[in-house]
């Protein structure tokens, strides 16, 4: 018994561990909630502590939380944004829809450690939860938490990942090789173009990232208990986005309607379905480079990408494309976390959606995972990769489909002929394209130029 202290809330008595500095109410989860070993990212507690250090602030200017209760909430919010009792916020991920066990976890967090170092009494309810309801505040803090990720996390790396595809791509950008349709040889193009599709995609991924972060600041804190407000002082969506807006260098504004906001989770359903097409791009890059980089000797080879480590356990010398797998399988997740969401996001059961707390989980997992892959990919995988130039040229020389140069001039089944036997003998196109037309050596080496055909 001496490991532990007596807590009470609105059921009863708890035995809470002597040292915690959470209650009863985490307690009571903790017994309860033993599903998994997810807990919530720090990203997201620290959106929940900036939620309470914002509301104490518009509370003690509403004259509802004096000025000494304000200095002690705001300086144990300054302790846990500084890294202070990382530990005291255990709760599984699979808990009560609404995420008022973690909510509560917070604010019982807040409140010892206010009362610990002020000597107040410190209520986790009555003060730091003061004009607020958990279903305002973990939707709330879903929104901050991934308008922050996306800002300064995933933002700048799709950044880098396009200006190091760019960079790459000007580099190699007269390399000629053969195109590919159907995994089968197609027209040339250049290195460089293949590169800016690339580059292409990811910036587009960035824009749609960047409308979708517009939604994630409209808040639904203010909407209290089922988005009338409630127990909350007038202008108090406005005043606090104007505070989260301070603390943090983005826009916040209340959501137009708290009732959706509280209601539904179309804005994080949204911007999953953003993160799983920059997946779906990401994996489309990872794969191109695993297929030009397979070889050495009976794959494409048309590139050999940067060797970071031993391939095999037991074949000697085998090296792997192991940045392009990692990339892939993370992308997989996203896609998996994305069909997640989906599913959440259609439980919200009349006033209040109750599967808050993986929305938040797989929405903040898929932000990091495309964040880190887009750096590994473009650092370990893209700036590094050398070009095999001997075999682009041997392919591009024998790739029979440059005889379509020839359709204006000889016709499509003349050249289609052309290309048959040039293919079955693996002569270069030109050499059988001399022996099967009128046309001269010179007008051959014109019309199939690689160069002019890009």
């Amino acid at each position: 018994m001496s490991d532990y202290r007596i807590e009470q809330d609105s059921m009863g008595e708890v035995r809470v561990p002597i040292n915690a500095k959470y209650g009863a109410q985490t307690q009571r989860a903790i017994d309860n909630f033993a599903i998994s070993e997810l807990t919530f990212p720090q990203q997201f507690i620290s959106a929940l502590v900036r939620i309470k250090r914002c509301a104490a602030m518009v509370n003690r200017e509403e004259e509802l939380l004096s000025e000494p209760l304000f200095q002690a909430i705001t300086t144990a919010a300054d302790r846990v944004l500084a890294g202070e009792c990382g530990d005291q916020f255990p709760l599984d991920i699979f808990q009560t829809g609404s995420g008022t066990s973690t909510n509560m976890n917070v604010n019982e967090v807040l409140a010892h450690l206010a009362a610990e170092q002020s000597g107040l009494a410190v209520s986790a309810n009555d003060h730091i939860n003061m004009s607020q309801s958990s279903n305002d505040v973990i939707p709330s803090a879903i929104h901050i938490s991934a308008a922050l990720a996306i800002h300064q996390q995933l933002l700048p790396a799709i950044d880098y990942l396009e200006t190091t595809i760019r960079n790459k791509a000007r580099l190699v950008d007269t390399q000629l090789k053969t195109g590919r349709t159907h995994l089968m040889d197609a027209m040339p193009i250049t290195l460089g173009q293949e590169l800016n599709a690339w580059a292409a995609q990811v910036h587009k991924a960035g824009k749609r990232l960047l409308e979708s972060q517009k939604y994630l600041c409209q808040l639904a804190q203010g909407g209290t208990a089922v988005g009338t407000g409630v127990n909350a002082p007038d202008l108090f969506a406005e005043k606090f986005c104007a505070a989260m807006s301070l603390d943090t260098g983005l826009g916040f504004v209340p959501n137009s309607s708290l009732f959706e906001a509280l209601s539904s989770q179309d804005t994080a359903v949204a911007v999953s379905g953003q993160l799983k097409a920059l997946a779906v791009s990401l994996m489309k890059i990872s794969n191109d480079l695993r297929w030009m980089n397979s070889g050495p000797l009976a794959g494409l080879g048309e590139i050999s990408l940067t060797a970071l480590q031993p391939g095999s356990s037991i074949m000697p010398g085998k090296v792997n494309p192991v940045i392009p797998e990692a990339v892939a399988m993370a992308a997989a997740q996203v896609i998996g976390n994305d069909a997640c969401i989906t599913v959440a996001g259609q439980s919200g059961n009349f006033q209040l959606n109750v599967m808050l707390p993986v929305i938040a989980y797989n929405l903040l997992q898929s932000i990091e995972l495309m964040a880190n892959s887009c750096r590994a990919l473009a650092t370990k995988a893209i700036s590094g990769f050398a070009v095999n130039d001997a075999v682009l040229a041997e392919n591009l020389a024998k790739n029979p489909i440059l005889v379509t140069a020839l359709n204006p001039v000889i016709g499509y089944l003349a050249a289609a002929k052309i290309a048959k036997k040039a293919y079955a003998e693996q002569r270069p196109i030109i050499d059988v394209a001399e022996e099967m037309t009128d046309l001269s050596r010179e007008e051959l080496s014109t019309l199939l130029d690689p160069a002019k055909l890009v």
